[in-house]
């Protein structure tokens, strides 16, 4: 029978075989995108070269702008969004308000502005589902829309935003989404901001635009991107059982046979908190809402089998990271304990948990390196990229702990009000 050493050394090993894989996952994407890097643009830009259909052939688009409590920001957001080029009966504009303050009224007087256009303010007297619950009331009050494309009240996109982004759509019939990337009107505000812009293009540049190209499932961003409307009723609807609505929806609809691309060159800019708690409550809530998803990760594995190794192996890669930060916690845990009661196996768990830091190391600068080099001209120079990832380990660390707790209410599936991270309206140059 074995003795609790013996059992605490087999899970050590378990623990840091399970991260290796993880960690060797993430360079697998790492060379994906590489590969495929000039393929994927070059098909980008073909797609967004090809010919529209005469305006008259041109579909009906929602943009829907969900606001809690965003007085500040919320007429600019209707200004912005009256002001992008589409056939102007065509276009439908959707202010999503749970606001409990004055939201609405400076909505109203926003869209009063624009007599001409088709612009509702919908005010729902509850939170009922958060944003996915606000998300689906606006698609059962205009029924006849088939694309609705979802804008964050802060984000400000180009005129021709929905005249490149609708193109997927209207040339592929199976696309559930079309993704834009969204970019930074602060990213120099401060040096929270420089680094959450260096971390977010690694996850944008490398994470989102791999798994497009490959034919991974692709997670939605929650905003900057339309949805299909068939694709979302093909999947269930909005769901607001979690926090992370966005990816719970994306993994419904790939279930379902739909799939999702990302556009690299068609940039939405929006704002980045500039305070270490705003930054600090939105980590968390993304962490503990991918939880809640990765939590269904064996239901969304069974049905990945039959989208063959492309598609369950991008599924577990994405999904499994999320597991990465429990069960490093769990295996430094017990390598500790082992370590104590077996000396002998102590140095051997070291030198293994160094090899596994140092790979971690090497792979996030990678991230951060890559995705700089194809969304930014120029791309930061190796000292400011080293000095900004630093930081942002530093800060990554600290942290930790908070996150820790999102984590574990995300395991035990105890629910959690849907917090949005307060916007300021910020205005300035992107990176």
């Amino acid at each position: 029978m074995a003795v609790p050493g013996d059992v605490l050394l087999a899970l050590s090993v378990l623990g840091l075989a399970i991260l290796f894989a993880l960690l060797g996952g993430g360079f697998w994407l790492l060379w994906l995108h590489v590969r495929l890097r000039r393929a994927g643009m070059e098909a980008e830009r073909a797609l967004l070269a090809r010919a529209l259909p005469s305006d008259a052939d041109l579909p009906d688009v929602c943009v829907q702008l969900p606001v809690f409590n965003e007085g500040a920001i919320v007429q600019r957001a209707v200004r912005s969004a009256a002001g992008l080029d589409w056939p102007r009966g065509k276009l439908h504009i959707q202010v999503l308000d749970d606001s409990t303050d004055d939201t609405a009224e400076y909505a109203r007087a926003a869209a009063a502005e624009f007599p001409g256009l088709d612009i509702q303010v919908l005010h729902r007297e509850d939170r009922a589902g958060f944003k996915a619950g606000a998300l689906a009331a606006g698609m059962a009050a205009l029924p006849r829309c088939q694309y609705f494309a979802i804008l964050d009240a802060d984000y400000m996109p180009a005129p021709d935003f929905l005249r490149l982004t609708m193109r997927p759509l209207l040339f592929e019939p199976k696309l559930a989404f079309a993704q834009a990337r969204f970019d930074y009107l602060n990213a120099e505000a401060n040096e929270l901001t420089r680094v959450q812009a260096l971390m977010l293009d690694g996850h944008l540049g490398v994470e989102q635009a791999t798994r497009s190209w490959a034919g991974h499932p692709l997670p939605f961003n929650g905003t900057c991107g339309i949805w299909r409307r068939a694709a979302v009723e093909a999947a269930g609807g909005w769901r607001g059982d979690t926090l992370a609505e966005d990816l719970d929806l994306s993994y419904r609809a790939w279930l379902a046979g739909w799939r999702g691309t990302f556009l690299v060159s068609v940039a939405v800019p929006g704002e980045l908190p500039d305070e270490r708690r705003a930054w600090v409550a939105q980590q968390r809530r993304w962490a503990k809402g991918s939880g809640e998803v990765a939590r269904r990760m064996a239901h969304v594995l069974r049905g990945a089998w039959r989208f063959g190794p492309t598609g369950f192996f991008g599924a577990l890669l994405h999904l499994g990271q999320w597991w990465s930060t429990p069960i490093l916690v769990l295996t430094a845990l017990v390598a500790v304990a082992a370590g104590i009661i077996h000396p002998s196996a102590g140095p051997s768990l070291a030198v293994a948990g160094i090899v596994l830091a140092l790979g971690a190391e090497v792979q996030a600068f990678l991230y951060w390196r890559l995705g700089n080099r194809l969304l930014r001209m120029p791309p930061l120079s190796w000292p400011r990229l080293i000095g900004r990832g630093l930081m942002l380990q530093t800060l990554g660390a600290r942290l930790l702990l908070r996150n820790i707790t999102g984590i574990v209410e995300a395991i035990f599936a105890r629910q959690s009000v849907f917090q949005r991270t307060p916007k300021r309206g910020v205005s300035g140059p992107g990176q």
